[in-house]
């Protein structure tokens, strides 16, 4: 089973230095039996509290990874057996750019109602590529967006259906989205965080129900947009009661591909990856 629950029991903080303690204890940077650098040591070389160091720890005691005796220090065990991972299920795109973006390529298909959400996001991977010793060398986004002339039920005013400012509105915040994003990622090949990052968007004559991220044909994140009675501000700065739909900070779910064709993780990403194409490979630039 690939379906995983996203959870943040300590942030990302504690994840990057409890990732590290993992893989250099796999490594044999630290061999078995012999002793972790103390908390104070290691508080100063990932620059977090003690208080990190201290659950980072807890954790990999309760792995099996470590043994922690107050005043003798934390004395490695060694890697614990392998198990089938966790079912995690709900993974918000942070998560998944989290991974992405630690890996040497990203290749990302979207299929989305605006880029606002990926924006936000790809901004925050943006700063952080500025402080990690790795970079991805390539990146690589394929985006489908709803064809602009299109008639969608969502946003719609709810007082007059013809209305097609709501529309106008989205349309508006689409293209200021995709033009920061290409902007964004020019600036990473400029500062040369990346080696090369590439956008590249078609525009499909259907009104997405649901967003779809595709992480190097391996990972996909999935969720349904939720329809909703709101009030929006319009470009002329009226505020209209709308139907519209919640995007930015959607819960999603997440599969995962893995070595077993017939598992349902694997049939799902594959399913949606061969749809992603399909729709990309008929659809002129």
């Amino acid at each position: 089973m690939s379906e995983r629950q996203g959870d943040d029991t300590g942030g990302r903080e504690f994840h990057r230095v409890a990732d590290a303690l993992r893989s250099r204890m796999d490594d044999g940077t630290y061999p078995v039996r012999s002793f972790l650098p103390s908390q104070r040591d290691l508080a100063e070389e990932f620059e977090v509290s003690r208080d990190t160091v201290q659950r980072v720890l807890r954790v990999l005691a309760g792995e099996g990874r470590i043994e922690s005796r107050q005043g003798s220090g934390s004395r490695v065990l060694g890697s614990p057996p392998v198990q089938p991972a966790a079912p995690r299920t709900h993974v918000t795109l942070e998560t998944l750019l989290d991974e992405a973006f630690g890996l040497p390529e990203v290749a990302l298909d979207v299929y989305t109602l605006t880029a606002e959400s990926l924006y936000a996001h790809i901004r925050v991977q943006a700063d952080q590529l500025r402080l990690r010793p790795n970079t991805p060398r390539r990146v690589v986004l394929r985006m489908i967006l709803p064809t602009e002339g299109l008639l969608m039920p969502y946003p719609r005013a709810k007082e007059d259906k013809d209305d097609v400012r709501p529309r106008d509105r989205l349309h508006t915040i689409s293209r200021r989205a995709t033009d920061s994003l290409r902007g964004l990622l020019r600036d990473l090949e400029t500062e040369k965080l990346v080696h090369s990052a590439e956008l590249h968007i078609r525009h499909a004559p259907l009104t997405p129900a649901f967003k779809l991220y595709l992480l190097n044909g391996a990972t996909a994140l999935h969720g349904p947009y939720r329809v909703i009675d709101r009030r929006i501000t319009l470009d002329s700065g009226e505020e209209i009661d709308a139907l519209d739909v919640l995007g930015l900070g959607a819960t999603l779910t997440s599969h995962v591909r893995d070595t077993d064709p017939g598992s349902p993780g694997s049939v799902f990403v594959v399913s949606w990856q061969q749809w992603f194409d399909s729709v990309w490979e008929h659809l002129a630039e």
